[in-house]
């Protein structure tokens, strides 16, 4: 069922983390208890970002029912669906990323000057499933399965709203809407102020046990452009082969570390 053994814990959790949702979702009726658990939850959700990027580079199952399920659930959390990040993120960015003038993900501005972390954030999550069903124009078979599963992500909110509307406010909507700012701020991280064709000078990297530990090894990540097929629990691994081709100022610690404590 699993491709990879590896992601059998991430997906538990992940899939717990959905039942309680609806467990709150269906249970809960007051405001600030709904607030609460918002709050709670948010930093998680956060956490969940980071593993379903993993899922849009490599599937997780081998049942494509099961993928698409999965999807759902990470919709709820991220506020991206099904292969909005395998468009905007696989195909798009991870081939422009050293081309500011075409990398979805870009950093710079026209004039060539480094965006700061809000105007970069803002730009990107109001952009994300413009850009991204731009470049599915040139792959139309990925874009079809975007174009039928977005709508009918945004159906079943749309339901939960109109059945439950304070309670699908504080457990779906708002949680889906900052997580997709949440994942364009932390990105930020990862290549802005490297003007470079050099994919080895391209990111930067942060080799904290407990930020890689929570987030899938995504700080090995010149590592993860190197070669972005291989599998989140292969990158340590891949970045022991290169890592001494990787500048030693490409190494720090990135906002998140400090969001969670971690490393």
């Amino acid at each position: 069922m699993f491709r990879y053994p590896a992601d059998r814990l991430p997906v538990l959790l992940i899939l717990t983390l959905t039942a309680i949702d609806f467990t709150i979702y269906f249970t809960v009726d007051s405001a600030w208890p709904l607030f609460g658990y918002f709050v709670l939850t948010l930093p998680l959700k956060g956490l969940v970002c980071a593993w379903h990027h993993h899922h849009q580079h490599t599937m997780t199952f081998r049942s494509t029912v099961l993928n698409r399920a999965l999807e759902f659930c990470y919709a709820l959390h991220t506020g991206v669906t099904t292969n909005l990040w395998v468009l905007h993120h696989v195909l798009g960015h991870h081939h422009n990323y050293l081309d500011q003038t075409k990398d979805e993900s870009r950093w710079q501005r026209r004039d060539g000057t480094c965006m700061g972390p809000l105007e970069y954030t803002v730009k990107v999550a109001a952009t994300a499933y413009y850009r991204g069903y731009q470049v599915g124009k040139k792959h139309r078979k990925v874009q079809r399965a975007f174009l039928i599963f977005g709508p009918l992500t945004l159906a079943a909110v749309l339901l939960l709203l109109y059945a439950r509307p304070l309670a699908a406010l504080f457990v779906f909507i708002l949680p889906m809407v900052f997580s997709l700012l949440f994942t364009a701020w932390v990105t930020y991280d990862h290549h802005s102020g490297l003007d470079t064709s050099e994919p080895f000078e391209a990111s930067y990297n942060n080799t904290s046990h407990w930020f890689n530990l929570l987030t899938g090894n995504l700080g090995y990540h010149t590592a993860h452009h190197h070669k972005q097929g291989v599998h989140w629990s292969k990158l340590p691994e891949l970045h022991e082969t290169i890592k001494a081709k990787i500048p030693s100022h490409l190494y720090r610690k990135s906002t998140f570390d400090f969001v969670f404590s971690a490393g």
